[in-house]
């Protein structure tokens, strides 16, 4: 039910969400839930090596924005039908070392990602927070 109100393809603030509820959700609508909590990450390397840990990712993960990219798409596309996903990418980090633009071009990156799935029509949504 919570899904129904939130459109498939999206990057938003958890705002009034909580992690559980997206959980059960994406869990109730037999979806892919992918959690990364980032309070211990404070630069991009440090963001992009907790995502990949807590992701699944590949050992030869390129640990750089398009190497992400291509991990939340051509490789899971590749590895067959996909349900759809609910991700959460919870305590961004806000300081001099990850920067808005930093967390804008890791954002974007996802975006481009909801964008990839919304042409094959499946469900990608990933909601996130800061420090």
């Amino acid at each position: 039910m919570l899904l129904q109100t939130v459109r498939p393809n999206i990057v938003q603030s958890i705002r009034a969400y909580r992690v559980e509820d997206l959980a059960q959700a994406a869990v109730g609508a037999d979806q892919h839930f992918l959690y990364a909590n980032l309070i211990n990450a404070q630069s991009k390397q440090e963001v992009l090596d907790t995502i990949a840990e807590a992701f699944l990712f590949p050992a030869h993960f390129g640990k750089n924005m398009d190497a992400l990219f291509d991990c939340m798409t051509d490789l899971v596309h590749k590895a067959g039908v996909q349900p759809g996903f609910v991700l959460v990418l919870e305590q961004l980090p806000d300081n001099a070392r990850f920067d808005r633009e930093a967390r804008e071009q890791l954002l974007e990156v996802f975006r481009d990602a909801a964008d990839f799935w919304a042409e094959r029509k499946i469900p990608f949504r990933c909601f996130y927070s800061f420090q």
